[in-house]
């Protein structure tokens, strides 16, 4: 599967700063430290109806932790999957009278220019969970002649039970498990499992719906967590440095991956760090598919919006906070673009070298992104206010802007 075209990024004096930034695993701050060549898994779309401003505000986290990455002149590893085969994609398949393989290259085409749209860094490996399922199929047989998963009428569950390091990820006692288990696609009140908690490794054929060669475990198709842990296993290994995704995933999708990873290796961690970003809300919940509540990029684009406004608003606001969707939000980017565009587009103005460092210190400390709109803010107010004689400065603060905020000026 190929992702989008790469946007050019420019190379910035000096040198960044390394990222210190929130592990949900832990529960306070770490110091990233990758080798020469960072490597990072952010958990993709299920293409039935992309891309909301919540998903944008989940990859907007994810590619300014690869702008500073590169920022500090290291290479970046950056893997994300695209779950075009799962419930939900079926569901609205069936609900719309639409073929499930058409409905998910349709939306998975227009993230794809969302992406594009809003100048997201790509993946190097853009990778389906149908053309994984050859590399998934073996995995879910090791775990079960590993005494890790077990069958139940067709289906394969992994016992969560097997890995002695479950619920470190999320670390939420077993009620609130259960909880999010039956929110987010598991089925805890099925009788016959070991565990409640047990998730789906490969789901046995069932009429009507798409189905694969799965060697000894039968026909069937892969269950969702098995998925990004055969995907990360294959082109990152083992203790990579960051997995990221939407707060809702901490649990269960990150939690059943890092067991699955980590009982099928034998190796701790899964991934060094778990970084997770806020919800965004609309008329006060969540913005989600289900309750239908969702403002689209590509909506907003249509309607004649500057991709560069949008990803302002996504950048007003922390990546860890949950915060709700205005007009006003919108509009303030609005007007913040066409400042930092005014300031810019003069021959000269006051030094910008404070305003680099200040934007860097500000996206080191947990990406920091309000912190650093502030930062070229103060420069974009002195330049209004009382100008200056440096002619290098407006393209410093563009390619600064560029670089680091993936905002072209």
């Amino acid at each position: 599967m190929h992702a989008w075209p790469a946007s050019e990024v420019p190379v910035l004096p000096g040198q960044g700063r390394d990222l210190d930034i929130h592990d949900t695993a832990t529960g306070g701050r770490v110091a990233l430290a990758p080798g020469p060549v960072a490597r990072l898994y952010v958990c993709g779309i299920t293409p039935y109806d992309a891309t909301h401003l919540g998903h944008a505000a989940t990859y907007n986290a994810f590619d300014l932790v690869q702008r500073v990455w590169l920022d500090t002149k290291r290479q970046v590893h950056y893997i994300q999957n695209v779950t075009d085969v799962d419930d939900p994609l079926l569901e609205r398949a069936v609900a719309t009278g639409t073929d499930w393989t058409a409905l998910a290259e349709r939306e998975t085409a227009l993230f794809r220019e969302d992406m594009t749209a809003l100048r997201m860094l790509p993946p190097k490996d853009y990778v389906g969970a149908v053309e994984a399922i050859p590399k998934i199929v073996p995995l879910v047989e090791r775990l079960r002649d590993m005494g890790a998963a077990y069958e139940l009428e067709g289906d394969v569950y992994f016992s969560v039970e097997s890995d002695a390091h479950f619920g470190e990820v999320s670390r939420y006692d077993a009620e609130t498990m259960g909880l999010l288990s039956a929110e987010r696609g598991g089925d805890p009140e099925r009788p016959g499992k070991k565990n409640p908690l047990d998730p789906m490794l490969w789901v046995a054929a069932r009429e009507g719906e798409p189905h694969w060669d799965g060697g000894s475990l039968g026909p069937g198709r892969p269950g969702w967590h098995i998925e990004c842990v055969a995907i990360a296993l294959e082109h990152l290994g083992m203790s990579f440095d960051v997995q990221g995704g939407g707060s809702d995933l901490a649990f269960p999708h990150h939690e059943m991956g890092a067991s699955h990873a980590q009982v099928l290796t034998g190796e701790f961690p899964f991934a060094r760090t778990y970084v997770h970003a806020g919800m965004v809300g609309l008329n006060g919940e969540k913005m989600s598919k289900s309750k239908g509540n969702l403002v689209f990029v590509s909506q907003l684009r249509r309607d004649g919006v500057d991709p560069a406004a949008i990803r302002l608003a996504l950048l007003a606001h922390h990546y860890r906070a949950d915060w709700e969707y205005t007009q006003a939000v919108l509009d303030e980017a609005k007007e913040r673009l066409a400042r930092w565009r005014d300031a810019v587009s003069r021959p000269d103005g006051p030094p910008a070298e404070d305003m680099l460092e200040s934007v860097r210190v500000a996206l080191a400390d947990d990406l920091d992104s309000p912190a650093a709109l502030a930062a070229v803010d103060a420069w974009a107010e002195e330049q209004a206010t009382r100008g200056g004689t440096d002619e290098g400065a407006p393209g410093l603060v563009s390619r600064t802007v560029d670089a680091l905020l993936g905002v072209a000026l």
